[in-house]
């Protein structure tokens, strides 16, 4: 909305500068875009005088014009314009003048005639094309009569006014018209508003009724009223209206058109006018469109109507989309002498529907979408009547055509001095609160600090206490308002112990070498459904974005495996991922799911390239094992134990593991399945999950630093030929349970199957490290170990020590 600063002194005494206003209203209402204005930067531009105009004798399209710029002698000056005339006042740019751009203009010879400066265009002098009527877009533009030869342009075109540009919130609606702003400002300065009423003139002769019928839906447009205006004619408007026009970024059209553009800037009203002539069967109907009607809009565009929009008809269908856009056929034109003018309030959610659909986003539209001030749509009519009579020498027909007529109420809201003081944490008298609502135009009664505001239809932006709160707070001033610092006991600022473990379990994975991804929370069913580590019933959405989006997620893995295909797709052959996050169970007997934090992996290609040094490293089940086995020891976990496992039926069923901690299921892993791998289709690819939320649960403490001790350890290597279907990890964690303190390590580090040993045996060979971190160990100590384990592990697993 750019309000003109000159425009708003008809209405409030301000002598306040630009800046210091729009920094005003900034910090009270609304934010303000810039502060412009068009004569600056712009020097020696004055009201010149055609005397004379002849062609140019070396061109078809220059004229040589003599010019009276209020000086002795006439100024000669070449021009190319295709409308330039004789007697004419137009905009001269001076030898040595400043134009728009900051362009120099100088004395110059063009074809061997000397020009004595420049005769100049509206869009020259720094006129937006948009604004300039379409009579002179491609010409130079004429200056009224009055304008004096030699006084400079600037008053003549508005160029003078300060523009301030507010960039208005929907929750102010009312600040989109230059009444509600000066209404705005007088409440922050403490002024009185002093408003125009129409003093319509009416024909008594004559009655609306003998011109036409309108009949409305109520739910359509809670009010629409309609006057006739006969014996009009159509012309150019005068030059108040449209400096006011073209300020506010609107172009002038003529004065029929123009009074409807200026009683929506000044009211905020939207008005449409008809070519009374053009309406069929003199009816009009406020209604939705019906199947298969179409309507020419004034933008020369047929557009196909939807049965969600409201139109204004006649008997031979839409003449005018509702708060929107006219139709070409019922527009003024230049033969048009009947006027029929509405004024309405339409259904603002349908208006909204109405011009994102047809991509019509009018400025109309705009403010029937946001709200119209409803106590004024009768007077904005007889203001735009009222202009267009005498502006058109024309003359209003008595009474108005009523489809419909809302009954408009103020509306009241209760607060007392304690509630608003409690929140905004002043010490407002009630005298002080009371004068703040008067200021802005609300009827009050007080009675021992309680308040009852009555809220003019003005602002139907205010119908709670709290709005009530805020609008004491704008108009006190917010700077005004006490700063305090909390008070209380400060705690230092940490992580919950669950926070902690997520960002060292997303850190941890990091340093193996993963990289983070984020998957959609939504997926399809049958994805949602695979590598779940517990039983529960899919979250379906009722109203679905795509058929790929669905369902909650119950796992990480599939989204996973969607961005190793997304990777492979696109030739990235090696890709190592990990995503943190959470995943959505639903018993049976519940509506809503269980969140639980997870955390997996998907890995395929290569772990390390191959260098000068070491040989490429292929990912497999043991380099995702051992990623495992190093996240959960820095998390704390002890106790882990591997099963294989043929339950879960995306994975391989030879190479999957389940994991636990003690007897507590945490977590699988291993190789996807090949038919799973192909659906997706990539190579090779290993995964783990693991319920994160479970070794939260545990409470561990994280690995902390521990010094290296400073005694050295001993060593003790033992070959174990066991039968094939006992596991590595039965063997050790009952070498670990076996053993004493001083038992640091275990390790598998040889396998062996062949000739020299039995058909249904294997070789495990494993390597003891003992130490202890207060003395150094004697060899005694550690073969005493070191044989009860031995003898144990014979009686467990009928093993043979090679």
């Amino acid at each position: 909305m750019k309000v003109s600063t000159k425009w708003l002194k008809d209405y409030i005494d301000l002598d306040i500068n630009p800046e210091e206003l729009a920094e005003k209203i900034e910090r009270t209402a609304v934010e303000v875009d810039s502060v412009s204005r068009l004569d600056k930067k712009l020097k020696k531009i004055v009201v010149g005088f055609t005397v004379e105009v002849r062609k140019h004798p070396e061109s078809d399209h220059l004229n040589i014009c003599k010019v009276d710029v209020g000086e002795d002698d006439l100024l000669q000056i070449v021009c190319g314009a295709p409308n330039i005339a004789a007697n004419k006042k137009v905009i001269v740019a001076l030898p040595n003048s400043r134009i728009a751009g900051n362009v120099k203009i100088k004395r110059s010879k063009m074809r061997g005639e000397v020009s004595e400066g420049m005769i100049c265009s509206l869009q020259e002098i720094g006129f937006s094309d948009s604004v300039v009527p379409k009579a002179y877009a491609d010409g130079i533009y004429f200056l009224p009569d009055n304008a004096k030869p030699g006084e400079p342009v600037y008053s003549y075109l508005g160029m003078d006014e300060d523009i301030i540009d507010l960039d208005v919130t929907p929750n102010r609606a009312d600040m989109l018209s230059m009444r509600g702003t000066a209404h705005e400002l007088a409440a922050i300065y403490d002024k009185k508003v002093n408003l125009k009423k129409p003093e319509l003139k009416e024909d008594s002769t004559d009655n609306v009724s003998n011109y036409i019928q309108v009949t409305a839906d109520k739910e359509l447009a809670p009010t629409y009223l309609l006057r006739v205006i006969k014996d009009v004619h159509v012309k150019e408007s005068p030059m108040w209206l449209q400096k006011r026009l073209w300020n506010a970024g609107i172009r002038p059209m003529n004065n029929v058109v123009d009074v409807t553009n200026y009683i929506l800037l000044d009211y905020g009203q939207p008005l449409h006018s008809f070519d009374y002539q053009k309406i069929a069967g003199k009816r009009i109907e406020v209604r939705l469109a019906k199947p298969g009607e179409t309507l020419q809009t004034l933008d020369e565009e047929e557009r196909e109507l939807l049965s969600s929009d409201i139109v204004i008809a006649d008997n031979n269908g839409p003449i005018a989309l509702a708060g929107t856009m006219g139709g070409l056929n019922s527009g003024i034109s230049a033969n048009s002498q009947i006027i029929a003018l509405e004024a309405a309030v339409f259904n603002s959610s349908a208006i909204r529907k109405t011009a994102r659909k047809h991509n019509l986003h009018s400025e109309a539209a705009m403010r029937f979408e946001r709200g119209i001030n409803r106590e004024t749509v009768a007077e904005a009519l007889d203001m735009a009547a009222q202009l267009i009579a005498e502006l058109g020498n024309g003359k209003v027909v008595s009474g108005f055509a009523v489809g419909a007529q809302a009954n408009v109420q103020s509306v009241v809201v209760t607060i007392t001095t304690k509630k608003i003081n409690d929140v905004l944490g002043t010490g407002l008298q009630d005298a002080e609160i009371k004068d703040i609502f008067e200021r802005l135009g609300f009827g009050v009664e007080e009675k021992a600090g309680a308040f009852k505001v009555s809220v003019p239809a003005r602002r139907w932006d205010i119908s709670i206490p709290a709005d009530l709160i805020e609008e004491v707070a704008r108009i006190y001033g917010y700077d005004n308002l006490p700063a305090t610092l909390p008070s209380g006991e400060l705690t230092p600022g940490k992580y919950t112990y669950k926070q902690q473990v997520i960002r060292d379990t997303r850190s941890i994975l990091e340093e193996s070498g993963l990289m983070q991804a984020i998957s959609y929370g939504l997926t399809s069913d049958k994805k949602a459904q695979r590598f779940m580590m517990e039983d529960a019933q899919p979250t379906k959405l009722d109203f679905p974005m795509s058929s790929d989006r669905t369902t909650i997620r119950m796992n990480l893995i599939s989204g996973l495996l969607d961005d190793v295909a997304y990777n492979n797709a696109r030739k990235v052959s090696d890709v190592m991922l990990y995503e943190q996050g959470r995943v959505f169970y639903r018993d049976a007997n519940s509506d809503r799911p269980r969140e639980v934090e997870h955390v997996a992996a998907a890995m395929t290609g290569l772990y390390s390239a191959q260098s000068w040094h070491d040989e490429k490293k292929q990912i497999d089940f043991y380099v995702a094992k051992g990623i495992v086995e190093h996240l959960l020891t820095k998390l704390g976990v002890t106790g882990i134990s591997y099963e294989a496992s043929q339950k879960h039926e995306e994975m391989h069923p030879g190479r999957t593991a389940d994991i636990f901690v003690g007897n507590l299921f945490i977590g699988f892993i291993g190789e996807v399945h090949p038919n799973i791998s192909k659906e997706y289709g990539i190579g090779r690819t290993y995964v783990f999950e693991l319920d994160l939320q479970k070794i939260i649960d545990f409470n561990n403490e994280l690995i902390v630093y521990q010094p290296v001790s400073k005694y050295p350890v001993i060593t003790r290597d033992v070959a174990l030929a066991v039968s094939k279907d006992i596991e590595n990890a039965d063997i050790i964690n009952f070498i670990k349970a076996q053993s004493g303190k001083i038992l640091s390590k275990v390790q598998l580090f040889d396998v062996y199957e062949g000739a020299k040993i039995g058909i249904e045996q294997k070789s495990l060979a494993y390597e003891l490290t003992y130490s202890d971190s207060s003395k150094t160990l004697a060899d005694d100590v550690v073969n005493a170990d070191f044989e009860k384990v031995m003898s144990k592990l014979k009686e467990k697993f009928n093993v043979e020590i090679r």
